[in-house]
């Protein structure tokens, strides 16, 4: 393999358990090609580790492993074998979950997502995309999958210069597939959905809200960003009515077929803007026992953080202002840039707005399939935070 000279604060970052490697950090990438498995040497020749080379990227190197192996379809099978042992451990009762996520599984740059005995992966970097094959060949062996879909239509793959396409490279795939998940019956839009079809990454943040959903006569509960239903259809077994709003027409089809599915009639889903409906509910003064807010992420650089925390204390002080007392609030952010201090100290400034005092019930992150690395703190994405406001 060709070897790639990093600078000592290159070395210094892989040595503190962080795979990547920037490219004001690389003093010499030799003759190494777009998605080459490369040598990672340090300044006085000492080897690294193997890792992929990227040739636009700003993330130059992606450490692959600490020694030195061929990256083959053997290699795959093996990290493969080892991520899947772990969701073995922590997936009960769902035939949908995250297999392998990236850098958390030694895998940086590939994400690939089960659903029954369908496959959705992602190659996300330059490597992945030339070792696409030798991970479908990996699959075949171990899974003999119905089908596998390439979503290699996410934009982060524009910083690699790569096409954003989608396709099915093994078997079928159907346009949606019916899975299991927390013992609910779903669909899943595997070509077309957000994400893969299905938020996996909530998929413990639902059974947590629907313990904490208050039990009194005529109790309502408002899931603002519902996507395809996934926190009301858990409530809805344990409230009057629920109320689930998306801007999505098509999310909301499948969200009322998965309503139907699973028997849940006291489900109203509405297409509206969640702002726009939050703002015109607190004037109304509409109350709910329960209210959820899961808003796509609005601080996807750390540039827009400022703006981003505007927006989630809009709809924070929003919701609680509709929140009866002893009410409910359950408030994500999905934004890595934007903290659980960060989330915290906003959903705290909306509050001392709304006049509300909010006790922490649980303080919550992704699913245990999208595990989190220590010294990866980009494996940290999801917060989740449950209140109870007096």
């Amino acid at each position: 393999m060709t070897a790639v000279r990093v600078n000592r604060k290159g070395a210094s970052r892989l040595a503190s358990g962080h795979p990547w490697v920037f490219s004001s950090d690389v003093v010499d990438a030799g003759s190494a090609a777009p998605g080459d498995a490369v040598t990672v040497v340090d300044p006085r020749g000492q080897a690294l580790g193997t890792a992929h080379f990227s040739s636009t990227s700003e993330i130059r190197l992606r450490l692959l492993s600490p020694r030195i192996e061929p990256v083959d379809r053997a290699f795959f099978r093996r990290r493969i074998e080892a991520a899947a042992a772990w969701r073995q451990r922590v997936v009960a009762g769902s035939e949908a979950f995250r297999l392998v996520y990236g850098e958390a599984d030694q895998l940086p740059g590939l994400v690939i997502d089960r659903y029954g005995d369908s496959f959705v992966l992602q190659a996300l970097d330059q490597g992945m995309d030339r070792c696409q094959p030798d991970v479908v060949a990996a699959l075949e062996e171990l899974y003999s999958p119905r089908g596998i879909l390439a979503r290699n239509d996410a934009p982060v793959r524009r910083h690699e210069s790569l096409p954003l396409a989608a396709s099915v490279v093994s078997g079928e795939v159907p346009e949606t597939v019916a899975v299991v998940m927390n013992g609910l019956r779903w669909e899943a839009d595997l070509h077309h959905g957000q994400k893969t079809g299905v938020f996996l990454d909530q998929r413990e943040n639902y059974l947590a809200a629907a313990r904490w959903a208050p039990r009194h006569p005529g109790a309502r509960a408002l899931d603002c960003f519902t996507s395809t239903g996934g926190f009301a259809l858990h409530l809805a077994p344990h409230l009057e009515s629920v109320e689930a709003v998306d801007s999505s027409l098509h999310s909301l089809e499948i969200a009322r077929r998965n309503a139907a599915a699973n028997n849940a009639a006291n489900i109203e889903f509405r297409q509206a803007d969640a702002f726009d409906l939050l703002a015109s509910y607190a004037a109304a003064r509409r109350r709910f026992s329960l209210v959820v807010l899961d808003p796509p992420a609005f601080a996807k650089s750390r540039k827009a953080l400022e703006g981003a925390v505007r927006g989630y204390k809009e709809i924070n002080l929003r919701a609680l202002q509709i929140l009866e007392p002893g009410g409910v609030l359950v408030t994500c952010s999905c934004s890595h840039h934007m903290s659980e201090a960060d989330l915290l100290e906003t959903v705290a400034s909306a509050s001392l707005d709304a006049g509300r005092r909010l006790r922490v019930i649980e303080r919550r992150t992704q699913s245990l399939d999208h595990p989190i690395l220590l010294t990866v703190p980009e494996t940290h994405y999801l917060k989740c935070l449950i209140l109870e406001a007096d």
